[in-house]
C-alpha cells in the first residue's frame, strides 16, 4: 500500500473521526417521492460539498415557509457551468425534488426552473445539467 493511503486511516485511528464525512443522499431524502415548491430564492450558498438554496415559499399562510434545497456536489456544478452568481436572491423559481425523510422543509433538487429567463437545472441521476428552455 502506498504511503499516502495510510494517512486517512491514521487520522481516523488517532481522532476517531473520518477524514471526510459525505452524507448519504438516499439516507436523507425519499428518492421514490417528489415534491414541487414555488417561491423566491432567499439565499444561494455555493459551498462544498453540496451547494444549497434557501427558498421562501408563499403558501398563503401568515408566515412563508423556508425550504432548504440541496444541489449536487460543488465539483459537478462547476463542470456544468454553475457559478456563485447563477442563482440570485429574489429569483422566482419552481423546484421539484426528493423530500427529506425527517419531514422538514428540505428537498434534494431534481429540477429547478426559473421562468423569467428559462434557466433550467436538471439532476435526474448522477450528472446534473443546466440549460435554457423557451
Amino acid at each position: 500500500m502506498h504511503r499516502s493511503t495510510y494517512f486517512p486511516v491514521l487520522v481516523m485511528a488517532l481522532t476517531g473521526f473520518p477524514t471526510h464525512a459525505p452524507h448519504s443522499i438516499a439516507g436523507m431524502y425519499h428518492r421514490d417521492q417528489q415534491v414541487t415548491v414555488t417561491g423566491a430564492i432567499g439565499e444561494f450558498r455555493f459551498v462544498q460539498p453540496h451547494p444549497f438554496i434557501v427558498l421562501v415559499a408563499d403558501t398563503g399562510k401568515t408566515e412563508p415557509q423556508r425550504w432548504h434545497l440541496e444541489l449536487d456536489n460543488h465539483r459537478e456544478l462547476v463542470q456544468v457551468g454553475v457559478t456563485k452568481d447563477t442563482f440570485r436572491s429574489g429569483d422566482e423559481v419552481i423546484v421539484t425534488g426528493d423530500p427529506a425523510r425527517d419531514g422538514k422543509e428540505r428537498l434534494y433538487i431534481r429540477r429547478l426552473h426559473r421562468p423569467v429567463d428559462g434557466l433550467r437545472y436538471d439532476a435526474p441521476g448522477f450528472h446534473p445539467s443546466i440549460s435554457t428552455v423557451p
